[in-house]
């Protein structure tokens, strides 16, 4: 446990978005005992252009002209920060040095910001926790010189096609002088380890009060009435992250399976063949709070994982989801995988899906319904945050 400390947050997600973060959560739970400061990512200029009627972008407007607050009290402990200022939109300039050039005079701006809120709240001796922004934030350790330096990753980002001119040799270098890297996978961890020996994996949290079999009455209108067995997803139907063939494969195999997928859709999904399958169900976009309800409905879980540079390190929060409520989960093989070898079934290629399907149905039982809902209910934040206090003070007591 680590208590009356200072924390400032940096990261990529907004303490207003709406797809939730590792990050806000993180915060709510040093807030229990420290003091946090949760900084928002500032406006760049050519979002503020293209994105001019997006509400999110008109308030941050309205903050940067003094016209609405930009220090907002959430809790007794725990503050969010919007930075008066905007950034150059560089990521698209090619010469290193000049993007670099740029790149500082951006820190530059967005520090002295947060030293100016660091003075009105008076942190002092405060441990920077960064969530994954290796381009905004690569000067803080020397411009806001922290007590602590922790860079946190939860995905393999420097993959993704806008981090892919100067990504990796950022990450690279913020992580050799980060004092401490953790991360929510062995994998990422691993990644991390080959430029700085104090990187470990501090596992993922997650919130699962509502992922409770109990809570569930009666089975959503849309799902009540599709033939037994379901086979189920819920979650985002991106095919960068989802293997479409493979879910065409299970379907035509098995047409007395019956394949139910919640969720947006991405235009290769909408344009799939899955659409032309009797036996496949798109019941489309559900609020959050909907979501237990249809997964309850579901004889076994699937995550259909696409193996590729984006999804191979990366920790599928739904399976937790999916294990508190007790359900029979089959997953695509990775080394992040391999913690839930034990409540999951595990498949590398499309025939092993067809035959861990037809065992997870076969061999189900109370028992193991209760064990999977007892392993998931340890993946708390709590017990997250409590892992990264462990090496925070570790490395402090090394000092």
């Amino acid at each position: 446990m680590i208590k009356n400390k200072d924390i400032i947050i940096t990261g990529l997600q907004g303490w207003d978005s709406k797809i939730g973060s590792n990050a806000i959560n993180i915060a709510l739970e040093f807030s229990k005992q420290n003091r946090v400061l949760y900084v928002n990512y500032p406006l760049d200029r050519l979002t503020a252009i293209k994105q001019k009627n997006n509400p999110v972008i008109i308030k941050r407007k309205k903050i940067n002209k003094g016209l609405a607050q930009d220090i907002i009290k959430i809790n007794e402990n725990l503050w969010t920060f919007y930075p008066r200022t905007i950034l150059e939109s560089i990521n698209q300039i090619k010469p290193d040095f000049v993007f670099d050039y740029l790149n500082k005079i951006n820190n530059k701006r967005y520090a002295k910001q947060i030293k100016a809120a660091i003075k009105r709240l008076n942190f002092k001796d405060y441990i920077l926790f960064n969530d994954s922004d290796f381009y905004r934030s690569f000067y803080l350790k020397e411009m806001l010189k922290p007590q602590l330096y922790v860079y946190y990753i939860r995905d393999n980002l420097i993959v993704c096609d806008y981090y892919k001119k100067h990504g990796h040799e950022y990450e690279k270098k913020l992580i050799e002088k980060a004092d401490i890297i953790v991360t929510n996978s062995s994998y990422l961890a691993d990644y991390a380890k080959q430029f700085n020996k104090n990187s470990f994996d501090v596992g993922q949290g997650c919130d699962l009060k509502k992922f409770n079999i109990d809570l569930i009455k009666n089975p959503p209108v849309d799902i009540k009435d599709i033939k037994k067995p379901v086979i189920g997803y819920a979650g985002a139907l991106k095919s960068l992250r989802l293997n479409i063939n493979l879910l065409i494969h299970i379907a035509k195999a098995k047409p007395e399976w019956n394949i139910v997928l919640v969720g947006p859709e991405d235009d290769n999904f909408k344009n799939s063949k899955l659409h032309e399958l009797k036996n496949v169900y798109f019941l489309g976009n559900k609020k959050p709070d909907e979501i237990p309800a249809y997964i309850a409905a579901f004889d076994v879980a699937i995550n259909p994982q696409i193996l590729n540079e984006i999804t191979i390190g990366n920790y599928p929060r739904k399976i937790d989801e999916y294990l508190s409520m007790g359900k029979p989960v089959v997953a695509t093989k990775t080394k992040t995988m391999e913690k839930f070898s034990e409540h999951c079934y595990l498949a590398k290629n499309n025939d092993e899906y067809i035959y861990f399907i037809e065992k997870a149905l076969n061999e189900n039982s109370p028992e193991k319904e209760k064990a999977r809902e007892k392993f998931a209910g340890t993946h708390t934040w709590e017990n997250n945050v409590s892992e990264i206090y462990k090496r925070i003070n570790k490395f402090i007591n090394k000092l």
